[in-house]
């Protein structure tokens, strides 16, 4: 997981961090989050990096049948079809590996990627709650 995510912040480095060349630390600064918004993505963020409710809400309204606070992998998979913008190939890519790369990792035993998760995916509260289990599990 670490490698994953060091991964995108350097693929993403041109537009989130701040001078020519980035820390050594891959530091993400905030002023600068909204210029990693990309095309062919959920809208959850707005132009200016704004967290926008409802369209959160809508990805579940819209595509969670199987359980009303979860998303199965084939309702990701219709998800990410339905938010595709015509030839935006790089964005489908984005988008494909953000959200797949979620859902490897925070799926349950059941195959299903919870609103909470997703929730904390957005906020920022997930690494520390993923670090948390982790050295729980760690602990026993």
């Amino acid at each position: 997981m670490f490698l994953s995510s060091n991964l995108k912040k350097i693929i993403l480095r041109n537009f989130i961090f701040h001078g020519k060349f980035p820390s050594p630390l891959l530091p993400i600064e905030v002023k600068n989050i909204q210029k990693a918004k990309h095309g062919s993505d959920s809208s959850v963020y707005d132009s200016e990096g704004r967290f926008v409710p409802s369209k959160f809400e809508e990805i579940f309204r819209k595509h969670a049948r199987t359980h009303p606070d979860a998303l199965t992998s084939d309702e990701l998979r219709e998800m990410l079809k339905a938010n595709r913008e015509a030839k935006d190939y790089s964005g489908w890519l984005a988008s494909f590996s953000e959200w797949k790369a979620l859902y490897v990792l925070c799926k349950d035993s059941n195959g299903l990627l919870h609103r909470e998760t997703i929730r904390a995916a957005y906020d920022g509260s997930l690494f520390e709650k993923m670090e948390k289990e982790h050295s729980q599990k760690k602990n026993k």
